[in-house]
This record gives structure tokens, C-alpha cells and sequence, in this order.
């Protein structure tokens, strides 16, 4: 197979995107979703969390279509982790995705090269650390269309292996969507159940402290490397929960030490605790499937019957706006866990509903956590595969 070196300015145009007016911006839904850096996930590929929407005029020019190229050209990270990684614009129920100013759109100059080989190409490691060790900024991070454009490669001068190699790599992508697809209609499912046993069932009124116990959290000193090197305890901050697909946690960004765990006001919860987040961004829930730890942006429910654990997750989720509208602060907004623990909740009467939905969801948990460990299981191969035939050392 031959190869040849290429620069990107050869092959590529970026597009700058649109000043979108900030008073339009809405964080209720509408048609349009305005893209930002943070729909870009760390290695590339698109992140659907937190998406802003909008409800203003704008040139139809910058409307995007499906599969469009996209790269960000600002990282808020100090470590510029997703800067100039690439992602597809994803289908997305009817609605409109705008390309929105630090977004660059990705148009190739040539039929002669495949655009799906330099999506992959602009999700790899070296092209990712050229972009990221150009960047401007001492806080916030910065790219342009030209810096990106310097980047050289080597490539195969055959497109249609261009397109197999690109498409192995799609391959798996396509079976991680296909399993969060999934994991999302066991959840949808769960969640219809338990609003037909509140829209059936006779209920009972409690305080939230009646039912469970509440705990919170903390964080080891973070300039004491004996509390993090090496940790093996699952530590959660909030952002493990904004930025996840699914209710069921398996892992944890950042681990502490045992020390760590002695050492600060972390508290180490049981299996099947449900976590709740507390400040800043509220009311994102989670279940664990081992013990772990969270930091205080949290307030970990730990019901006193076991068989209550499903019918509180998916109660509480139900009542995110209720949560967030008992918070308070002038910096940032946040529960307090004496507020929580005065709030109410309303269980069925029959303790064998209860049962019941909690032994269907235990169902529905184990076949979600498999879904997760497969795809954990399927990015580790795709990443190693994706610098292997980016640089030939897999021949197809």
C-alpha cells in the first residue's frame, strides 16, 4: 500500500461559526441546538450532555446537516484536552444543530481524499498534541483554522483505503451508540414503571429522613500525593454524572487512597447508594454497583429498606425541578441536607409493589451494567487500533 505526506491545509477549509446572541440563548428546549466546545468529548467524537438551545434569528447558512465535520477551537481545561478533536454532527429527532463561533466546520477541498479517514485522523493523539502545543490562552485555551491546517501527516494515496480504514474505526462507534440506545430505552422503561405504580398505586406520605440516611462528602488535600497515586477507592465529583450516559455508575474519574478516605471528610457508601448531586448543577442522580466515595458536592441516599432503592432513584428524578427549586446560595446554588431531608416523599402502601419494581429494575441494572462494560471494552480496542492504521502498522 502506498503512502504519502500530506498537510490538512491541502485538503481542508475550516469554517468559522456564528456570533449567536447571547440573549437568545435558552436552557428550555427548542428546534435549534446551539454546539459548543463542551458537546465535544475528551478523544473526540460528540457529547450530548448539557446542550444549549436557542430561540433567536440567525443566517440559515449556519445551520448544520447531519455527519457534518466539527472541530472545537476552545478547551476550558488547563490541560486543552479536547481542543481541536473533531466529532460528527449526530441525527437528533427532528431538531436543528447550529454551528455556533469556535466551532470550526470541516469542508474538504478534494474528492480525492475521504472524509471519514480524516475525521479519525483529527481524533489521534499526535495531531491532538500539535493543535493543543500551539494553542494561545493562559486560562482558556485556543486554536484557529490556520494553526490546524499546519498539521502533516502521512497517509495511504488510495481512498478507498482511506475508506476501509475509516470504517473499521466506525464500526465500533456504531455498536457503542447502538448499546446507549439501548441502555436509554431500559432506563425510559424503568421509568414508565414507576409512574404507573405513583398513577395506580395508594400512597403514603413520609419525610425524606423517615425513609433513608443521608450522607455527604469530601476531598482529600489535593497537594498530598498520598491520597491520590495509586487510590483505588472510586471518588465521584459531579462531573461524573453530568457527563455520563446512564444512571448506573461503574466508574469514577479520579480514586483516593485509603489515607485520602481517613484523612478527609469522604465517606465511603455501600453498593447500590443512590448519589445525588447537590451544588452548582443539581439533581443528577446515579447508582453504584461496588462502595465508593464522592466529594461534598453531593448527598449519597442510602434508604433504610433496601427494597425502596429504585422506586426513590426514579422518584426523586421525577422531581429534579422540586430539588433545584429547594436550593439556595448567592455564589453558586445548593441543598443542604437538612433541607433534603425535610422534603417528602410519597411511597406506595403495598410494600409488595415495592418489591416488586425493585427486583425488575436489579434485572434491568445488570443488563445495563453489561452494556457499559462492553462499551468500556469496545473504545479500549478502537483506541488501539486507531494509531495502528493511522500509521500502518495494521494493513488492510
Amino acid at each position: 500500500m502506498k503512502w504519502k505526506e500530506y498537510s490538512l491545509d491541502e485538503l481542508i477549509h475550516i469554517k468559522h461559526g456564528y456570533a449567536f446572541k447571547g440573549e437568545f440563548f435558552s436552557e428550555e428546549p427548542t428546534d435549534d441546538i446551539l454546539l459548543t466546545p463542551g458537546n465535544f468529548a475528551i478523544g473526540g467524537g460528540f457529547k450530548a450532555q448539557k446542550l444549549k438551545y436557542y430561540n433567536g434569528d440567525f443566517p440559515v447558512d449556519y445551520i448544520l446537516e447531519e455527519n457534518d465535520v466539527i472541530v472545537t477551537m476552545t478547551d476550558l481545561s488547563k490541560e486543552a484536552d479536547t481542543l481541536g478533536f473533531s466529532a460528527k454532527v449526530p441525527a437528533w429527532n427532528g431538531k436543528r444543530f447550529l454551528h455556533n463561533q469556535r466551532i470550526g466546520m470541516v469542508k474538504l477541498k478534494t474528492d480525492d481524499f475521504d472524509q471519514n479517514y480524516l475525521y479519525w485522523l483529527m481524533r489521534t493523539f499526535p495531531y491532538q498534541r500539535f493543535v493543543a502545543n500551539g494553542a494561545t490562552g493562559a486560562t482558556v485555551k485556543h486554536t484557529s483554522p490556520t494553526k490546524i491546517c499546519q498539521y502533516k501527516f502521512t497517509a495511504p494515496e488510495n481512498k478507498d483505503r482511506q475508506r476501509k480504514i475509516a470504517s473499521i474505526l466506525s464500526a465500533y462507534d456504531d455498536l457503542i451508540e447502538n448499546n446507549l440506545k439501548r441502555i436509554k430505552l431500559l432506563e425510559e422503561k424503568a421509568f414508565v414503571s414507576y409512574k404507573l405504580i405513583v398513577k395506580s398505586e395508594k400512597l403514603e406520605e413520609f419525610l425524606i429522613e423517615e425513609v433513608c440516611e443521608t450522607l455527604g462528602g469530601g476531598t482529600p488535600a489535593t497537594g498530598d500525593r498520598r491520597f491520590w497515586d495509586e487510590g483505588e477507592i472510586l471518588w465521584f465529583s459531579p462531573t461524573d454524572l453530568t457527563k455520563h450516559h446512564s444512571i448506573v455508575l461503574l466508574e469514577s474519574e479520579k480514586k483516593i487512597t485509603d489515607l485520602g478516605l481517613q484523612k478527609s471528610s469522604a465517606k465511603l457508601v455501600p453498593p447500590k447508594t443512590i448519589l445525588m448531586t447537590s451544588r452548582a448543577s443539581i439533581g443528577y442522580l446515579g447508582l453504584i454497583n461496588k462502595p465508593a466515595s464522592t466529594n461534598q458536592g453531593f448527598i449519597n441516599i442510602v434508604p433504610f429498606n433496601k427494597n425502596h432503592r429504585a422506586y426513590m432513584l426514579f422518584d426523586l428524578k421525577n422531581r429534579k425541578e422540586e430539588i433545584i427549586g429547594n436550593a439556595n446560595g448567592s455564589t453558586f446554588l445548593e441543598i443542604s441536607k437538612g433541607k433534603f431531608r425535610q422534603m417528602k416523599i410519597k411511597l406506595p402502601k403495598d410494600e409488595k409493589v415495592l418489591i416488586d419494581f425493585e427486583q425488575e429494575f436489579e434485572v434491568t441494572f445488570n443488563f445495563i451494567e453489561n452494556l457499559l462494560k462492553q462499551n468500556t471494552k469496545l473504545r479500549e480496542a478502537r483506541d488501539i487500533l486507531l494509531p495502528k492504521l493511522m500509521n500502518g502498522q495494521i494493513e488492510v
